[in-house]
């Protein structure tokens, strides 16, 4: 039996389930990652899908997973194009008996296989849920069901266990053998324009699994969590793990496993649970894109109602150059642009004041992130937007942040706002 397995945003062996299976289940394996020809095309929101800082970290992850693979005598065949075209010809050229996929919440990700499952009826599909913390079948509700807001979920969910992990396949299967050379994924995109600058993330799950080993084990850095988690700048103030998260180099579950290991071994405190709070928001948003769609994209988001924004061009592009009247706002757009990175403290203050001081569409900002950040994932970066602008899933409306008394609290003798000013303006 010929198998086939679509690699997306699960760069990983360890806990891929739908790996797992398939790999008992056929005697040739192909393995595929597909980069998507719309990661290049210039939105309405005049941002593109994919930036330079977030692209050198997928091709590091691939890079790392081709030798995983390799290690268990398989190879990584990429290739780009539109990916439900790319995996029809795929299926059709090589007489696909079984295909395995990740589940993804993400629109368009779920509207392609949606389109090669109707296409290919007759096929088996093996269809697992890893990256999200539960299975759908799991929770305590409906998707219709799902609570609006977080507070709600999460009251529901502690109560639930988290599935287990699954371990990497002992054995890979006999690659198919496949004519054509994989696309050579630096050649396509173009180096981040200022590496010095740049924060040490390195793409893969080798990576990704040391700084969840770093962060917890080696360090305890967990154990202050609370306390630091609103720093500006640095690498130990929080986990860092969330690039690793959104590309599924590393997943929710092995992070939960390790966390509850850590707690077992080192005590558990309010830090440490906060780390699984915040895993609660990242899950909260995945289940939320999955209720509501292409609904968590629209200006008057998942409650309908009217935010009272329009598109001011010169307002939007001083926010995305730093050069707006407010420094701080400055120093923090300067430090995204430049690094791909922005604290969660900093992404707050900077959306509530294309928001509420500059009165531009949310959506522009959001696209920005999502060009930018080298994190970036679609449910949170939107639910966070919709959340901000009164139009998603806080039940209080708008946050407004005070910029003035943000800088004073967390950048007071201006240390911050200093480094990336001066940045800019060399």
């Amino acid at each position: 039996m010929r198998g086939l397995f679509w690699f997306r945003n699960d760069l990983r062996l360890h806990d891929n389930p739908a790996l797992a299976q398939l790999a008992e289940q056929c005697d040739q394996l192909l393995c595929v990652y597909v980069i998507d020809e719309r990661w290049f095309e210039l939105t309405r929101f005049q941002s593109k899908p994919l930036g330079a800082i977030r692209s050198q970290f997928i091709g590091e992850a691939l890079r790392d997973l081709q030798r995983n693979l390799g290690e268990q005598g398989q190879v990584l065949l990429i290739r780009s194009g539109r990916p439900e075209r790319v995996m029809a010809d795929l299926i059709d050229t090589y007489n696909i008996d079984i295909i395995g996929i990740t589940r993804l919440p993400a629109t368009y990700e779920r509207q392609q296989v949606a389109y090669l499952v109707k296409r290919y009826p007759t096929k088996q599909w093996l269809i697992e849920d890893s990256f999200t913390l539960f299975r759908q079948e799991n929770l305590p509700f409906t998707l219709e069901g799902l609570p609006d807001q977080f507070t709600r979920f999460r009251e529901l969910v502690e109560a639930i266990p988290v599935p287990g992990i699954t371990s990497a396949p002992r054995h890979l299967p006999t690659p198919l053998d496949v004519n054509a050379a994989s696309v050579n994924f630096f050649e396509i995109f173009k180096p981040p324009e200022n590496p010095d600058l740049l924060m040490p993330f390195k793409g893969g799950e080798v990576a990704g699994l040391a700084q969840l080993h770093y962060y917890l084990h080696e360090t305890g850095l967990v154990s202050v969590y609370k306390v630091t988690r609103n720093g500006l700048e640095g690498w130990d103030f929080s986990s860092k793990l969330s690039p690793w998260l959104a590309q599924g180099c590393v997943s929710p579950r092995r992070v939960f496993a390790e966390l509850q290991a850590y707690e077992w071994q080192s005590g558990a405190n309010e830090s440490t649970y906060w780390l699984y709070f915040e895993l609660l928001w990242r899950e909260f948003f995945q289940w939320l894109l999955y209720k509501h769609g292409s609904r968590l994209f629209h200006l008057r988001g998942t409650r309908r109602i009217n935010p009272l924004l329009t598109f001011y061009p010169e307002a939007f592009m001083a926010w995305k150059q730093g050069t707006t009247e407010a420094d701080f706002v400055n120093a923090l757009m300067r430090q995204l642009q430049l690094t791909g990175w922005m604290s969660n403290r900093g992404r707050q203050i900077v959306a509530s004041y294309l928001v509420n001081e500059l009165g531009v569409d949310w959506r522009f900002g959001a696209a920005w992130f999502e060009e930018q950040l080298i994190d970036y994932d679609p449910a949170s970066n939107w639910g966070n937007w919709q959340y901000l602008a009164g139009v998603g899933t806080d039940p209080r409306g708008k946050r407004a942040f005070n910029i003035a008394k943000q800088q004073a609290q967390y950048d007071p003798e201006q240390i911050f706002i200093n480094k990336y000013l001066a940045v800019r303006n060399q």
